[in-house]
Formats: structure tokens, C-alpha cells, sequence
């Protein structure tokens, strides 16, 4: 493994509600649905997309390797407060994990975000962030009026550099959905591993919109660092068993 600096990444996206598009957007995203239930499957879906989700919460754990050895610097998360302006900053510490969290409104949260890589190029660490957190993230930078200061999507689907995308690792790049390089989540990989996993009764990702809606955005933070936690687990355990170059 590389001497330097790694950034383990993830992020929690909810659905924006449905009163904030026009008309004719409305009747795009919901064409085909024709009972409640379908309707509700649809919005439930929002939280999947830039264009009709937003980032709730960015997780991040800060690590450097030398001599082959792992130094923890900081781990923490810059979590969604639309009361607050652009610019503004509020700190406070998570009940669960006891990490630090900087509260900002969605645009100051990007653009905090990729102050990190102008001063550092860190190394990335993610599980499915090649596929969900990077293209999220910078469309969703793009459509709020922020640039990028790296391209997080540099290089091909089988070849990125400086991104350790797990869930790629694990199933050797391939897109199979049966046999032996097949994919799963994060839950099933921790388990199969001897991790323990960050999803419990209390909190999943499918809880996130509406923990949201009901002001929990401390429970939100919380669930993202311990993501977070399990990644940087399994990334050790690839590194040790299975990383080859």
C-alpha cells in the first residue's frame, strides 16, 4: 500500500419532496403510477438521484500510511441544516459516535467538501462510492453551483486510480448478479467478514429520508460514521487477504 494520505467516504442522500418541482416534472416522475402505493414507491426513489435527492449527511474518516503502518487523523461529518445560510458554520459533537459535526445548508456542505482536495490529493476509500457517492456528489455540486476541484470519476469503470471502491474489489469488477464475484451490501459483507455491521432495528438506509423529515439529522450523522467505520473494516481485511498489487 502506498505511503500518504486516505479518505474513507460515504454519504446519506434523502428524497427532496415532490412540491418542489413544477408541473411537468411532477408528471415525469410519477408517469406510470396509479395508486398511492405506487406513488409513494416513486418519491421513496428521489433519494437515489441528484437530480431529485439531496446529501444529508458526508461522512469522513481521515488516515495516513507510513511504514506500513495506519495513523487515524480525524473522523467526522458535514451534516444537512437548511436553517442555515450560505456560509454559515455550526459545530457540534454526535451522541452515539462522539465525532465531530459541522452543520451547514446543502451548497456550503459541497463546497466544504472539496475545499479537502485543495489541500490534499488523499487516496479514497469507499463502498459503492465509484457507482453512487462520486457521480451523486459532483452532479449534485454541478446543479447547485459548485465546482469540483477533483473529478472524482477520473478513469474507467475498470480502472480508476486512487479510489479503492470495495464493492468493486470484492466481486473482482465483474457486474455479475449470480455466482461467485456476484455483489451485496455492506450489511452482508461485514457479516460474511466478522464485521460487525453498521445496519441495525434502529437505523438503516431506508429510515434516512424520513428520519430526516422528522429532524433527526444527529441520527442521520451517526449512521453514516458507523457506515464509515465498517468500510474502513473491510477495507483492512481486503488489504490483508486479497489486495495483489
Amino acid at each position: 500500500m502506498t505511503s500518504g494520505n486516505y479518505l474513507v467516504f460515504d454519504i446519506e442522500t434523502v428524497a427532496r419532496p415532490i412540491e418542489e418541482f413544477d408541473a411537468s416534472q411532477q408528471e415525469y416522475l410519477l408517469r406510470g403510477a396509479t395508486t398511492e402505493e405506487e406513488i409513494q414507491q416513486k418519491i421513496s426513489q428521489f433519494a437515489l438521484s441528484p437530480f431529485t435527492g439531496k446529501i444529508a449527511s458526508i461522512g469522513l474518516l481521515y488516515m495516513s500510511m507510513f511504514n506500513e503502518e495506519w495513523n487515524e487523523i480525524k473522523i467526522g461529518s458535514y451534516t444537512l441544516d437548511e436553517s442555515m445560510a450560505d456560509g454559515e458554520e455550526r459545530i457540534g459533537i454526535l451522541p452515539l459516535t462522539g465525532a465531530e459535526v459541522k452543520y451547514y445548508n446543502e451548497k456550503t456542505l459541497l463546497e466544504n467538501f472539496w475545499e479537502i482536495f485543495k489541500k490534499s490529493n488523499p487516496h479514497l476509500i469507499s463502498f459503492n462510492g465509484r457507482n453512487f457517492d462520486s457521480p451523486f456528489l459532483m452532479l449534485r455540486s454541478g446543479i447547485l453551483g459548485v465546482r469540483p476541484t477533483r473529478n472524482l470519476m477520473e478513469g474507467t469503470k475498470f480502472n480508476y486510480p486512487h479510489h479503492y471502491d470495495l464493492i468493486d474489489e470484492l466481486s473482482f469488477y465483474m457486474n455479475d448478479r449470480i455466482g461467485a464475484a456476484r455483489k451485496f451490501n455492506l450489511d452482508f459483507y461485514t457479516k460474511a467478514f466478522g464485521i460487525e455491521s453498521p445496519k441495525t432495528k434502529e437505523v438503516n438506509g431506508s429510515m434516512v429520508t424520513e428520519l430526516f423529515f422528522q429532524g433527526k439529522i444527529e441520527e442521520i450523522a451517526d449512521y453514516c460514521l458507523k457506515d464509515i467505520r465498517a468500510t474502513w473494516e473491510l477495507f483492512l481485511k481486503w488489504q490483508k487477504y486479497l489486495q495483489f498489487n
